[in-house]
């Protein structure tokens, strides 16, 4: 007996606050040490049961495609093989996290896909065999499996959650979207040219979860660390501007998130986050995608 027709989930971005590369896999993947945390930003998808047979999807973002490029009917895909399940799905996707943004916004539908699909058919798969799936989909994707921070490793698909920090509890976080993505792929292959970022320094990770143990955020602003910086920010100097101009502007941290192209700055209080966004609109016009939410 199925307790539910139709499941609707949020789906949060995530931001890196640190994204330490250790060097290539002989895999092709890259050895990497990130700490992650989830953001008030979410998509939504809507999964429902049907008598069609097959994964419709539908999206509210015409640029997306809805085959199985999606990581979301991916992910559908992978669960209904894996149970042995042949009902017909339909799932909508609503997004407000930005496309090929740092901010993980496909990573997380996929896993919200597994998640909403294992809960409308009454949880026949177990966490561990999700994880699994998760993996198979992409790096990121086990990560939003759980809702707390990570820290992620191996190629960003082993997952350690943590509490949540207490240098950040309570600070504001603005995101800005500069209007154009960064492809991941690009991103890492041009790491080449950067053989100090490429080759990262291993334990920086934990490094950075036992400094945010401390409530005074200044402490531990230094470790906040993206390896794909370098390549990124050389090709997208405006970027780097952002940053500057946040950090003039009273933030604790900038960073890129991911491989870009979404730039965060934690703000140590609502008022002075509000002030520094007023000022980068009047700056850099209105073409970014700018949100404001505590963490």
């Amino acid at each position: 007996l199925f307790l539910f027709m139709r499941v609707e989930r949020e789906s949060p971005g995530k931001i890196n606050l640190l994204l330490n590369i250790l060097g290539k896999r002989a895999d092709g993947f890259h050895e990497l040490e990130t700490v992650m945390l989830p953001v008030n930003v979410c998509d939504s998808i809507q999964i429902e049961r049907t008598d069609v047979a097959g994964i419709q999807l539908s999206c509210n973002e015409p640029s997306l495609p809805t085959n199985s490029e999606n990581l979301v009917v991916r992910a559908a895909e992978h669960f209904l093989q894996s149970t042995g399940i042949n009902e017909g799905i339909r799932i909508h996707l609503e997004k407000r996290v930005p496309i090929a943004a740092g901010l993980g916004g496909g990573s997380s539908n996929a896993a919200n896909t597994l998640l909403g699909l294992n809960e409308l058919f009454g949880e026949p798969l177990p966490q561990s065999t999700l994880a699994t799936l998760a993996a198979g989909i992409g790096s990121d994707v086990p990560f939003f499996l759980q809702p707390l921070p990570a820290l992620a490793t191996g190629r960003g698909e082993q997952i350690e959650p943590v509490q949540m920090f207490p240098a950040l509890k309570g600070r504001e976080l603005v995101l800005i979207h500069p209007g154009f993505g960064v492809s991941t792929a690009w991103a890492y292959k041009n790491l080449s040219q950067f053989p100090d970022a490429l080759n990262g320094v291993p334990g920086r990770g934990r490094h950075c979860i036992n400094l945010l143990q401390d409530e005074n955020l200044e402490t531990s602003a230094s470790v906040f660390y993206n390896s794909l910086e370098e390549p990124v920010l050389r090709k997208y100097p405006i970027l780097a501007e952002y940053q500057a101009f946040l950090r003039n502007h009273g933030a604790s941290v900038t960073l890129m998130s991911g491989s870009g192209s979404s730039t965060f700055a934690i703000f140590s209080n609502k008022e002075t986050a509000s002030t520094a966004e007023r000022e980068f609109r009047k700056v850099f016009g209105d073409a970014c995608w700018i949100v404001s939410t505590r963490i």
